[in-house]
């Protein structure tokens, strides 16, 4: 096969880099998840001075051109998945000297992220993409693809990291070393198949440790930012991309407006839709209240925005869905750990009763401020990552 331009997007895997040694696929291959970014490129460079077998995939997920009006004038922000992207994938695969595809994973991406995003949104929850993502495309489609190639494990730029317990059997997914880049709370979704077939090279190791390896190994985007958006979302707008994606499909957001209440049930104001608030949420509300008010509770059935005063934010229990359980199998008696309901959370003390299966309810020692329908409340227990799942 030929090679393709940078930017070019095939269905299954593509062409090689230009100068790509040539490898066979063994047992000891290595996927890359490739994004363009310093992370995904050094842990390329280091894989590939250690000597390991490597091939670079670069998935692509969202056509950026899509959507148009939505992108506005004057300097693209940095956006992950971008097609500059690709091209600096390529590029850095290209310096390696290391086989390089694209492929496409668009409409797994807007069937399993996209569309779960919207209707989460509608149904007035705030949802985290990026989670969906690694669940049902990166470490799910993309083992897929590796495993059709020949290769037996995929590595990524995630700042998190794998164990193998051999008294248990399991394997185990800890925090990185780097607690300020830590990704962990938006991988608790992985599976044990999945981290039997992981790899993070970064974990053990500091941003700025990170920036210096590229540096030594000449990676060509040693010195690039990180990109700071949701691929999907241009300008960052949520509500804006909801109505222009709508508009694209033939609908539109529904005219549903209704009432703002109190905790105790006075009417204050109205609203233009569920999709507009969030738990937390204190300006935009559309009315003055003379004290700072909050969004407490979004009711969904009664169409209604609840707000109240800071304490009234406070919850002092929550149920998640989807849990799943990672050094260890459902319990039959609760666990004690530390629990982060956002990403940037300081994780607090709680008490996590399995409910059955894939369900569990959290019980903090001190209620937590915004625990928000939508969000993901991921255990830990020191550096180890008990399990997580998503706030009802």
């Amino acid at each position: 096969m030929t090679p393709t331009a940078p930017c070019e997007i095939a269905r299954d895997a593509i062409a090689p880099a230009a100068n790509a040694v040539a490898i066979a696929p063994t047992e000891n291959a290595v996927v890359i998840a490739m994004s363009g970014g310093v992370d995904s490129s050094t842990v390329a460079a280091l894989l590939r001075e250690r000597g390991r077998p490597a091939i670079g995939l670069t998935m692509q997920l969202w056509n950026q051109r899509r959507l148009p009006e939505l992108h506005g004038a004057g300097p693209a922000p940095r956006r992950c998945c971008s097609l500059d992207d690709v091209y600096d994938a390529r590029r850095v695969a290209e310096h390696l000297g290391i086989p390089f595809y694209v492929v496409n994973f668009a409409g797994a991406f807007e069937q399993t992220v996209v569309r779960p995003f919207l209707d989460d949104y509608l149904a007035g929850r705030t949802p985290i993409p990026c989670t969906l993502c690694n669940n049902h495309v990166k470490f799910d489609q993309l083992h897929l693809t590796a495993r059709q190639i020949g290769a037996d494990k995929i590595a990524t730029g995630h700042y998190a990291r794998v164990r193998h317990n051999s008294a248990t059997g399991r394997y185990e997914l800890l925090r990185a070393v780097d607690e300020s880049k830590d990704q962990s709370y938006f991988l608790f979704g992985l599976t044990q198949e999945q981290l039997a077939h992981t790899e993070f090279p970064l974990g053990e190791l500091t941003k700025s440790e990170v920036r210096e390896i590229a540096r030594r190994l000449a990676v060509p985007v040693a010195e690039k930012p990180e990109s700071q958006e949701i691929c999907f979302v241009p300008q960052g707008s949520y509500v804006r991309f909801i109505e222009n994606y709508l508009r694209e499909q033939g609908s539109a957001l529904p005219d549903d407006p209704g009432d703002i209440v109190s905790t105790s049930g006075e009417l204050i104001g109205r609203h233009n839709g569920l999709h507009n608030y969030t738990v937390g949420q204190r300006r935009g509300l559309g009315f003055a209240a003379g004290r700072p008010v909050y969004v407490v509770a979004l009711d969904r059935a009664a169409n209604r925005v609840i707000v109240g005063e800071d304490a009234e934010l406070r919850r002092a229990t929550c149920d998640v869905r989807g849990v799943n359980w990672i050094p260890f199998a459902m319990p039959d008696a609760p666990v004690r750990a530390s629990v982060r309901i956002r990403n940037r959370h300081e994780p607090a003390d709680a008490e996590i009763t399995a409910l059955d299966a894939t369900t569990a309810r959290v019980t903090f020692r001190e209620p937590q401020r915004a625990v928000t329908p939508g969000q993901a409340a991921v255990f830990y227990s020191g550096d180890h990552v008990l399990g997580g799942g998503w706030i009802l």
